[in-house]
């Protein structure tokens, strides 16, 4: 399949792409929450201090959010959205 012909088939219009990328950001945080509440715990009371000693929980919660919010993901929700769509075209017809 060429480059243009995929671009076609993924392309969704704008509201759509923030509604998949608004599911998928939620998807993630609900998927690493307990890396969100350990993150939060070390957080707690602290100011500046946060950046070093929390670094190894904020390192831990972003490849847990990374590994559900990336392009490939967004791309596969994407082809999800685009053949619930068709299904549902070629029903109505």
């Amino acid at each position: 399949m060429g480059y243009v012909q995929e671009a076609r088939e993924n392309h969704v219009k704008k509201k759509v792409e923030e509604a998949l990328r608004s599911k998928m950001k939620q998807k993630a945080l609900k998927e690493c929450d307990r890396y969100t509440t350990k993150y939060a715990e070390c957080a707690s009371g602290r100011t500046i201090s946060v950046v070093w000693r929390c670094r190894k929980q904020a390192k831990e919660l972003n490849e847990c959010l990374h590994q559900y919010t990336n392009d490939s993901v967004l791309e596969e929700m994407k082809k999800a959205y685009m053949l619930q769509q068709n299904e549902q075209g070629s029903l109505r017809v």
